[in-house]
């Protein structure tokens, strides 16, 4: 890689546009490599770290989110997270954290995506971290993958852009609905939020064997596309109603006569979250997923969880297993729901263009190809 260089969109300044700049490549480290050809995502958690809504150092390479072709093994960085043989050439996806291990949720509480210390790709990995080594995220030509990085082949016969479609909503959601609270066989699901998130929630209610899944979400063109790739059943927009208490009523008539069995909140809205208590039936649960932000308060009614007898339970991102495990899936949910339908692909130069239409909602999902 000597004398290689590679673009990446950093941020600079947050409120600022983001730069497109050039850096060296290095070589790749002992137990980790360089991949090239990436496929950057664009999450709404970007559109907050470009606002300056999350503690993170600057300047900094964005992307948390990524599909690539291995372009250098360092020493030892031999096979991947399910131990098949990697080699210069294979396409992989990686986890965007690297759990330390040693903190009290490493190490007692078995809960490594509360991990106290996570050095996340695109995050907190800062252009000036770890010797000035600056290809950290991927809004990038190249990547360079540090020790410890989850790393796993991408799954054969999915292209890199229906990969991507779920990249990071995917892993969120095997978390949630995987480990928090599973969805049964036979249950009804009302997922609130038409965002990836939603969708991938959507998505893996259905493969679970929900018998019926509604979504509720906005802007219109959002749900349009859930139902055109085959997510959802029932597809209700809230966010173009005149009267959303009426979208309510229709929701949890759709689900059943009593509202569903699980509400799954994955709309980031805070006030989502007092509307989707009253969209569970008596003794149902209520998953909050979308809260990954804090987007502020909220007026919640306690007695909606009490006389509903509510199990109310959080889900707060992933770790390097539940990537792998979206990845052995991805094969399954390319087979029945047309993931790329739902991808738009921009070039590194058209960043800006991208951070913008996801912030109007006007696309599902952006990707940066390199």
């Amino acid at each position: 890689m000597t004398g290689r260089t590679g673009r990446a969109v950093v941020l600079e300044e947050f409120g600022a546009p983001l730069v497109l700049r050039e850096f060296p490549v290095p070589p790749a480290p002992a137990g980790g490599m360089v991949v090239g050809g990436l496929h950057g995502g664009v999450c709404g958690t970007d559109l907050h770290l470009q606002q300056g809504h999350l503690p993170i150092p600057v300047p900094l390479v964005l992307g948390h989110e990524g599909y690539g072709t291995v372009l250098e093994l360092g020493a030892g960085a031999d096979r991947d997270a399910l131990g098949a043989p990697l080699a210069v050439g294979d396409a992989v996806m990686w986890a965007s954290s690297i759990a330390c291990g040693t903190c009290p949720p490493c190490r007692l509480h078995r809960e490594p995506t509360l991990c106290e210390n996570r050095r996340t790709y695109g995050v907190n990995r800062a252009v000036t971290d770890d010797g000035g080594t600056a290809l950290s995220g991927s809004w990038a030509d190249h990547i360079v993958l540090r020790p410890g990085t989850t790393v796993v082949k991408a799954a054969p016969g999915v292209s890199a852009t229906a990969a991507m479609a779920l990249a990071c909503a995917g892993p969120t959601v095997v978390h949630a609905l995987y480990e928090r609270r599973p969805v049964r066989l036979g249950e009804t699901v009302i997922v609130q939020g038409s965002g990836p998130v939603g969708l991938a929630a959507a998505a893996f209610a259905q493969l679970a064997g929900a018998a019926r899944v509604v979504i509720v979400g906005g802007p219109a063109n959002r749900l349009a596309a859930a139902a055109a790739a085959g997510i959802g059943d029932v597809h209700l927009d809230i966010v173009g109603a005149p009267d959303p208490e009426a979208v309510l009523r229709e929701a949890r008539a759709a689900a059943g006569p009593d509202g569903a069995d699980l509400v799954v909140e994955c709309a980031g809205v805070p006030a989502a979250v007092a509307q989707g208590l009253t969209l569970a039936r008596r003794g149902g649960s209520y998953l909050v997923v979308g809260q990954y932000t804090d987007a502020g308060d909220t007026l919640v009614n306690p007695h909606q969880i009490v006389h509903r007898q509510l199990d109310v339970i959080g889900s707060w991102a992933f770790t390097g297993a539940h990537l792998v495990e979206y990845v052995r899936l991805l094969p399954a949910l390319a087979a029945r729901f047309d993931l790329a339908s739902l991808v738009t692909t921009y070039p590194l130069e058209r960043h800006a263009d991208a951070l913008a239409e996801v912030s109007a909602g006007t696309v599902m999902k952006a990707v940066l190809a390199s």
